[in-house]
């Protein structure tokens, strides 16, 4: 089956890392292709109020991450809050990410705030659990890039938890037969999130910067959720 897939992009990366590494619909592009080449995507930038003028124009969406809180009083958040509540009523294949994830949460009945735990950067590792997709085996591990400080404390109503780790319970959920959501960051590379890790050095602090540098070495599985990800689409 042909994919195009609509990827609604909520930030911008930032200018020193851009020439290199492209923008983040560009890194779910290479991300989605290295799974299957065959996918096309079309990019919307919601921050802009970019939106298809058919919800059917596209066979599913995916929402990046984004330097913003769902929670912010900021009125692209609120429009992207009511795409995705049509998307939910419709039943529309979406794949949410980071921002993404806790936006779903956020709009459908759910609570996502800052974490106790403060920021999870660097490679983290989740445990899948028994509601895992058919295709992953509980009590496995996943390996991802994470770069965040909110996150999911409740989820929406009729909502499963497919993964979690000790600070982020929440790390992958799934919401009917049309919602898939992570926590972390599958698109990110390490060359990327290290050069990230050291611009926000001030913001984050020696140490944890430290830490996160230290685990980028770790195997990460983004193949693997590309291709989850793909085979929740299609089914």
């Amino acid at each position: 089956m042909h994919l195009t897939i609509g990827i609604l992009n909520a930030d911008a990366v930032r200018p020193e890392l851009a020439p290199h590494f492209g923008e983040y619909p560009d890194m779910f592009k290479r991300l989605l292709k290295a799974a299957d080449p065959s996918v096309d995507t079309r990019d919307y930038q919601v921050t802009a109020g970019q939106y298809p003028a058919d919800i059917d124009e596209v066979d599913a969406y995916l929402i990046t991450g984004s330097k913003f809180s769902v929670y912010d009083d900021e009125p692209w958040i609120r429009q992207l809050g009511e795409f995705v509540q049509r998307l939910h009523a419709r039943r529309k294949k979406l794949v949410a990410i980071c921002f993404g994830h806790q936006l779903v949460a956020h709009v459908l009945g759910g609570e996502t705030a800052k974490s106790n735990h403060g920021w999870a950067l660097g490679v983290q590792r989740c445990v899948l659990s028994t509601a895992a997709s058919p295709t992953l085996a509980a009590g496995d591990q996943l390996s991802f890039l994470a770069s965040h400080q909110d996150q999911v404390l409740t989820l929406a109503p009729g909502t499963v938890t497919l993964a979690g780790s000790d600070i982020c319970p929440q790390v992958m959920t799934q919401l009917g037969e049309h919602i898939l959501t992570l926590q972390w960051h599958p698109e990110f590379s390490a060359d990327y999130v290290e050069q990230l890790l050291y611009l926000r050095r001030d913001q984050l602090g020696d140490d944890a910067v430290a830490q996160a540098i230290d685990s980028l070495a770790e195997p990460l599985d983004n193949h693997r959720f590309a291709e989850l990800a793909l085979d929740f689409i299609r089914r």
